[in-house]
């Protein structure tokens, strides 16, 4: 008697649009697990004293989380778990490694004071992150409430860059721990900073922002620390200007709409 044979039922193969479609999906996670791995690591350099390197990790977080975003809205595949996840790796990078950092770079003579200035710029980078998920639907993309916990991250990071050397000066030491202190006040803030997402110059200036783009990598490339920590200082104080020009604007409305018009009658009887 013949056994009968086995048909073994394969499944079909997938579409090659679904399997590209999957691929980009992953692309943009590529960029967070690289953002995280860069966090990762500059704390492990930090710990091991090996500050300046540390300093550029991080910077190399924040390009990576910006291709990250940037990469999924081009490709049209945002989703709520690359949100989320994002969210996780930003902690790490931009909460965890940056408080690791200026903890061993300049706030270990402090002590205890020196650790809480640490912890406090993560509660404040956690709590920044957490409010941003909650509310970037109901917000105007334009503006960030509060300063941008990437910001903060570069901030602390380019205060290390320009003087990589420890800080052993108890004068230093108060001024770095009262400057991680305003930070953290910023991120945990509702002043406004312009987050640059509908800052287009290529459909009005096509050949000037091409022009401008070449000259500030060039500027990067010849002075990249300098110029760097100056675009981060003009970063943070934007939004502390725009705040107090926003208060001037309102406080002389009311007054312009109280002053009594000139009344032709009175002066011509």
């Amino acid at each position: 008697m013949i056994a009968p044979r086995a048909y073994r039922f394969r499944r079909p193969p997938r579409p090659r649009a679904e399997s590209l479609r999957r691929g980009i999906y992953i692309i943009p996670t590529l960029f967070t697990v690289g953002n995280m791995l860069a966090g990762f690591t500059s704390i492990l350099f930090s710990l091991n004293g090996r500050i300046e390197t540390a300093a550029w990790l991080i910077l190399l977080a924040g390009v990576l989380d910006g291709l990250d975003g940037r990469v999924a809205r081009l490709a049209k595949v945002t989703s709520e778990f690359g949100k989320e996840y994002d969210s996780l790796a930003d902690v790490v990078s931009f909460g965890v490694a940056p408080a690791v950092l200026v903890y061993q770079w300049g706030l270990w003579g402090m002590g205890r004071w020196g650790w809480m200035a640490g912890f406090l710029f993560l509660v404040a980078g956690s709590v920044r992150l957490a409010r941003f998920n909650v509310k970037s639907a109901l917000e105007d993309s334009s503006r960030f409430t509060g300063l941008p916990i990437p910001g903060g991250a570069g901030a602390l990071t380019m205060m290390v860059l320009v003087a990589p050397e420890p800080v052993v000066n108890r004068p230093m030491t108060i001024a770095v721990w009262a400057f991680v202190l305003t930070v953290s006040f910023l991120m945990v803030s509702t002043i406004p900073y312009r987050s640059y997402k509908d800052l287009n110059l290529r459909r009005r200036f096509p050949a000037t922002a091409f022009f401008l783009m070449a000259l500030v990598l060039a500027v990067i490339a010849v002075w990249p620390v300098p110029t760097l920590a100056v675009l981060a200082v003009v970063y943070l104080l934007s939004g502390p200007i725009e705040s107090i020009r926003r208060c001037r604007r309102r406080s002389v409305a009311p007054s312009l709409k109280e002053t009594p018009s000139a009344d032709p009658d009175a002066e011509h009887p």
